[in-house]
């Protein structure tokens, strides 16, 4: 037999024993992760209803930032869509778009992966304080050899994508939710203001406490008043001057007869 006859025929041999090892994959493959949020769930509801949110903390605008993304139908709740389109080969093209919206519980997807059709859900369960994010992708292989190949290798590389998305949503969320630290304000050298600095600026309506506008500390005695109770009991104490001698009476001349 010839070299090239038996090649075409490894060939054929191959593709057969592949064909039939494809019968025997699942028809179809569910993959799934899952991220703890320390939010309840009606925090994390509107980040997955609402698909403007989507670009936020998606997975493929992490991989590439000049991602292309369209929106149609309302802006979320059921008909909500969002496409995108990427030069990278490795992001390439995909949409989703909510056919189903279960407040504060579940939302069901319509999701094509590049030309991977298949059926999303996004499942919102309490857990702890907070609650757990569970994203799921469903591909139907049907009897396609060559689909039932390609699920095999889903979980690899979706499941990949969901764990980053997830993290990422993760993270807006609690970061959104963090409390603010008040800030102090500064005179124009930039030190910290005293309450009783005479450059502290009020609220407004705010009366000044007595002593804020002289500088005094509220509370302590002026000089004046401490010299002037000092002074009174040594002004008692000292003697008295003794009084000046009454004059004596003139006597008076008589009068020559």
């Amino acid at each position: 037999m010839r070299p090239m006859m038996r090649l075409v025929l490894g060939v054929f041999v191959l593709v057969g024993i592949m064909a039939g090892v494809a019968f025997g994959l699942p028809a179809h493959v569910t993959v799934t992760r899952s991220k703890s949020i320390s939010a309840p769930e009606s925090i994390v509801f509107p980040y997955l209803n609402n698909l403007h949110e989507f670009n936020e903390w998606s997975p493929w605008q992490l991989r590439d930032p000049e991602l292309k993304v369209t929106y149609g139908g309302p802006q979320q709740g059921k008909g909500a869509q969002v496409k995108w389109t990427s030069e990278k080969p490795t992001v390439g093209s995909g949409s989703i778009e909510i056919v189903e919206s279960d407040p504060n519980r579940n939302i069901d997807l319509a999701v094509d992966y590049n030309g991977l059709e298949g059926i999303g859900s996004y499942r919102i369960v309490p857990d702890g304080s907070g609650s757990k994010v569970t994203w799921n992708f469903i591909y139907e292989s049907g009897s396609s050899p060559l689909k039932r190949w390609k699920a095999l290798m889903l979980d690899g590389f979706v499941g990949a994508e969901y764990s980053a998305g997830l993290e990422r949503l993760k993270e807006k969320i609690e970061a959104e939710r963090r409390p603010t630290v008040p800030s102090f304000g500064l005179t124009p050298e930039g030190m910290p203001i005293q309450p009783g600095q005479p450059g502290a600026a009020l609220p407004s309506g705010a009366v000044p406490q007595e002593g804020a506008l002289t500088g005094a500390v509220p509370g302590a005695e002026a000089p004046g008043e401490d010299a002037e109770a000092e002074a009174a009991p040594a002004a008692a104490e000292a003697p008295a001057p003794a009084p000046a001698p009454a004059p004596k009476p003139k006597k008076k001349q008589q009068r020559r007869q």
